[in-house]
């Protein structure tokens, strides 16, 4: 199978991802809604699994196939991405003014993930054991617990919330069966990206974590470019970071941990260097927020810049 061929059965893969988490989402809250589960809640289980569902089931099924490499570098991948590249480009389209107090708490789990991984890569020696991957589901059980506890008590005290979902709702069984189409669309394209991507480190001599560093990560990336820039160009700029926030912190401590508990995550050359990336884009992004209060057009272009040069460093030197 030539390389055209394979990459054109890996951008299906990535297709049917994409396409497939957006239908189970809107399934699935047409479902919850149906038993009366609030929108909160909706919002920050069903939502939050859905932009970050291409990752978690490419993290499944690569560590299934023993290729958690894969899983590894398409998470750093995604959330550099997502943090340099599409937050620098909204803001390059449209200035962003963002209050850091309201993402504060949130901003520092965010950072806390990276964190964590890179002390866990430092201590261990040729893989994160299944007692670090449980470890980091542990710490987003947490997290969820708290920020669920918290909202909701919000709620109770008067503070109205935004509502996550549409009010309209289909049939239960209507639901069931878009959201059962969703999930097949899924596995599907999980199963079509893995299996090509490592096809495509084989045929260019590439590693699997190159390789989901760059292709796969950008293309599992697009629910949250898409909810970015929509948001962006609303003015609802601290719903773009959330989002941004939220799915770094789903990707790291869920899609890894459940990958790691499946199959020890393997520690490859240049995966410490990728992490310290991201910690510094990480802390450049709060520092322009401290100090002006928002993204300017040149420090969206500066971001821009930094992920370009940084893609270009990981496809030529590794």
């Amino acid at each position: 199978m030539n390389v055209v061929l394979t990459l054109f059965w890996l951008a299906l893969g990535l297709v049917l991802l994409v396409k497939g988490s957006d239908v189970f989402v809107l399934a699935s809250a047409g479902i919850a809604r149906y038993f009366k589960v609030p929108s909160l809640i909706i919002g920050m289980t069903i939502m939050a699994f859905g932009t970050s569902a291409p990752e978690a089931f490419i993290g499944v099924r690569a560590a299934l196939d023993d290729t958690s490499s894969l899983a590894m570098g398409n998470v750093i991948g995604s959330d550099i991405f997502n943090l340099i590249f599409i937050i620098g480009l909204a803001a390059m389209l449209t200035p962003m003014a963002i209050s850091f107090k309201t993402i504060a708490k949130n901003y520092a789990v965010a950072i806390s993930g990276p964190i964590l991984l890179l002390l866990m890569m430092v201590y261990f020696d040729d893989a994160i054991p299944t007692m670090g991957a449980v470890f980091l589901l542990v710490v987003f059980a947490c997290y969820l617990f708290i920020i669920i506890q918290s909202t909701l008590k919000k709620r109770k005290e008067g503070f109205e919330l935004e509502e996550v979902v549409a009010e309209k709702t289909q049939s239960l069984k209507r639901s069931v069966l878009v959201a059962i189409l969703g999930l097949g669309m899924i596995i599907l394209g999980g199963e079509l990206t893995v299996h090509h991507a490592v096809h495509i480190t084989e045929l260019l001599g590439m590693s699997t974590r190159v390789i989901g560093l760059t292709i796969v990560a950008i293309g599992t990336s697009l629910p949250e470019l898409v909810i970015v820039f929509m948001a962006s160009k609303r003015k609802e700029n601290e719903l773009a970071i959330g989002n941004i926030i939220g799915s770094s912190i789903f990707n790291i401590m869920f899609v890894l941990g459940l990958s790691g508990v499946i199959s020890p995550l393997p520690i490859e050359n240049g995966l410490i260097f990728d992490l310290t990336f991201l910690l510094g884009a990480s802390v450049l992004f709060l520092i322009f927020i401290l100090t002006k209060k928002k993204l300017s057009r040149l420090e969206g272009f500066a971001m821009v810049v930094s992920y370009l040069l940084y893609l270009s460093y990981v496809i030529w030197w590794y």
